[in-house]
């Protein structure tokens, strides 16, 4: 996250209305509740992760164990079981 000062972004007006209230401090903006980002929607990590469980399910139908995929995928028995039950 980075920041910005507020006299670039705001009025003067508005400025001081923030420094009566909040000076020196930092705070949040939130976003309108239509303009927020997914999950996962600004780096590839989301593919990249339904790409590993598609692998996983097709090594599961391929005859690896729960207990074999966790250890390759460093996951847990429950998670590989979890993803096994998601793909199919």
């Amino acid at each position: 996250m980075s920041y910005r000062r507020a006299e670039e972004l705001f009025p003067q007006e508005m400025v001081e209305l923030l420094q009566k209230y909040a000076a020196g401090q930092t705070i949040y903006v939130p976003r309108k509740p239509g303009q927020r980002a997914v999950w996962g929607e600004k780096t590839k990590l989301r593919g990249e992760l339904k790409e590993r469980n598609r692998q996983i399910y097709r090594r599961y139908l391929e005859g690896m164990t729960t207990k074999e995929l966790s250890g390759q995928y460093y996951l847990s028995v429950k998670s590989i079981q979890r993803i096994i039950r998601q793909e199919k």
